[in-house]
Parts: C-alpha cells; structure tokens; sequence
C-alpha cells in the first residue's frame, strides 16, 4: 500500500491524502476540481439561498438568470385609430375622419407618440391603401397589432369616431341585456363588433404594467369595452364607482394591466357630431373637447377631465344647439337622459378620478 500523509486542501480546507512521495505546489481536493471544470445549468428546486455550497467556506453563485425578451419592435408608445364618415350615405358623419386625423397629430405633436406606431384607419376618398381601410377585416387586424407583444411599461391607446348600435345580448353578460357594437365601413355585409370581441381581442390580453386607453366617440358607447367598473358622476362632480360584472358572464378584466375608457356617451345616450365647438368644420364632441382639455392643463387628473369635457358640453347644449337639442335629446336638461349624453368613465380597476393624472 502506498504511503500518504495528511494535507488540506488549499481552497476549502477539506481534509486530503496525498502520497509521501509526491511533491505539491498546492493540494486540491476532487470537489474543488470538479468546479473548475464546465458546470450544468441544472435546475435547483426550493433552494431558498442565492449560493450553493459545494465545500465549507467556498460558496458559489446560482446560474445566472435568462435574460429578459426582446423589447416589442413596435415601441412603449402604440395607437390605433378609426374614423368613418360612411360615404355618400344617409347616415354619412361628416366629421369622422378629421376627427381621427386630428387625434393622431395630437398623439405626435403632444405626446410623444412615434409616427410609424400609429395605426391610422379612415375611409377617406383619397386612401388608396386597401389595408387602411375601416373594414371589419382589417378593424380586427389592427386592434390585434395594437396589443401584439406588449409588455409591462407600454401605453396603448384605442380611438373611434364612427356609428354605434346596440345589439341583444345573448350571452347574459350585460345588465341592461344589450351589448354595444361599433360599425365598420361595410357592416351592413360584413356585421358589426360587439364589444364582447373588443374586450377579447384589446383589454383581456393585457399584461401587468402595461396600460390601455381607449377614447369612443360614437352613439350607446358607455361600456363598449365591457370593462368591469363604471364612474357615474353628477352635476356637481360627485362620483361613485358602478360594479357592472354578472355572475354569469365571463371573466371582462386585464391579465393584470390596466385598462380606461373614456366614451362620449352612456349606453343608451347619442354622440354629437357638430360645428357648435369649432366654430367651422364638423368634430365630434368628445374629441374636440378632450384634446382641448387635455391641452388646457399641463396634469390633467381623470375627474378634471370628466368634469371640463361635461362643463363645455353642456354649456354648448344650452347656448348653442337650440332647437337642435330635442333632435340629439338634449331637450329636457334636468331628466336622467340629459345625463346619458354626456361622457362617461368606466375600467378595468376602481381609483380616485381627482387624484390620479392622465398619463398617455
């Protein structure tokens, strides 16, 4: 048998034997060995230390974490717009599409939106790109686009200026038992979307830290996005929060994100397309009155908002739409319908509206 003596090893201090024969530089143990050589990223179960200790004294640091995935191609900042005046027929809104143009200047010139983050869909004569056309085709593309890889940090805005509807609801998921729609261009062939698809497609995908805005101009809009929450707000700027979840309709909330809407009207109230604000060409009032707010006040709160959009609305009902008021149901300004008409906040989650900046 060989003869050995006792060494310890020169970077754990284990206990080692050597031969007497042999001389050492250093003496290091077969565990220390192993570590130098190439390690596997196994997985280490209900490990609750940051080191693993593979000899006394001598810790070594867990496998570094996977990295983050890729940011989103698109940006932090994304958008998609709809405007559509319905052509020549009866039902034409003369001023859908500036109103959609007028919102994507206010995105870049005042928020910082990026150009090529915008989505812009409007049937004006001149577009000679099919795929920026209003159809219920390509509506459903670009609503998909808008929250395709998101990621916690995006801010996401929904814009529409067009016709609304209401549709029986069959699916027992609304309190009043209809669902609200939006019209795309050819909607008399292709059908309308309710907003059980629009919760579906824009607000249920969305991750925690990532936002969602959505601004509706359009007739019966007040819980198009069927979100889980409605702000019902009085004369006097006094506000409490409407639970509009059932028992039986699935589940209308985010996968953590956040998701406001902010709708021209409730959902048995009309949009107004008029010149009355502008003074020159048709807007619809919702948007002519939020980009002005929202230019007005450098943080603009929720409750501000709410209250300056409905304070010039309302003002303009009673001086300047006369006897077009009963046309629009303005007419009786102190019945539960004169409140319809005017625009409403609804989300994903319930918050302070006076407190809470409006960050896009």
């Amino acid at each position: 048998m060989l003869a050995c003596r006792r060494e310890r090893c020169m970077q754990c201090g284990r206990p080692v034997l050597v031969p007497v024969q042999g001389y050492y530089v250093s003496v290091v143990c077969y565990g220390c060995q192993d570590y130098s050589k190439p390690q596997p990223n196994y997985p280490l179960p209900n490990r609750t230390s940051p080191y693993i200790d593979l000899a006394p004294g001598f810790p070594r640091p867990c496998p570094p974490r996977p990295p983050p995935p890729p940011a989103s191609p698109y940006g932090k900042k994304r958008a998609v717009l709809f405007g559509i005046s319905y052509g020549k027929r009866v039902n034409k809104i003369k001023g859908a599409v500036n109103d959609a143009h007028c919102m994507k200047y206010f995105l870049i010139d005042k928020l910082g939106f990026p150009t090529d983050s915008i989505r812009l869909l409007t049937d004006d004569p001149e577009e000679r790109n099919p795929l920026r056309i209003p159809t219920k085709h390509n509506m459903r593309m670009a609503m998909r686009w808008l929250v395709e890889g998101c990621r916690p940090g995006d801010s996401l805005l929904f814009y529409y200026s067009g016709h609304g509807s209401r549709e029986v609801d069959h699916d027992m998921d609304e309190l009043d038992g209809y669902d609200e729609a939006i019209c795309p261009v050819d909607y008399e062939h292709e059908g309308k979307i309710i907003d059980d698809e629009i919760n579906a497609t824009i607000v249920r995908p969305l991750p925690r830290g990532a936002k969602l805005h959505a601004l509706v101009d359009t007739c019966f809009s007040g819980t198009v996005l069927d979100l889980p929450f409605m702000c019902r707000m009085n004369r006097k700027g006094y506000c409490g929060w409407e639970d509009h979840r059932t028992r039986r309709g699935a589940f209308k909330g985010t996968s953590g994100g956040v998701a406001v809407c902010i709708s021209a009207c409730d959902d048995d109230g009309n949009a107004a397309d008029t010149s009355a604000f502008s003074g020159m060409e048709s807007a619809g009032a919702l948007t002519y009155n939020f980009i002005q707010a929202m230019q007005g006040e450098a943080k603009m709160t929720y409750g501000r908002l709410l209250n300056a959009m409905r304070s010039t609305i309302r003002n303009a009902k009673e001086g300047h739409f006369g006897h077009q008021a009963e046309e629009y149901g303005y007419g009786r300004m102190d019945s539960r319908l004169h409140y319809a008409h005017e625009p409403q906040l609804s989300s994903s989650h319930m918050f302070e509206i006076y407190s809470k900046p409006i960050l896009l």
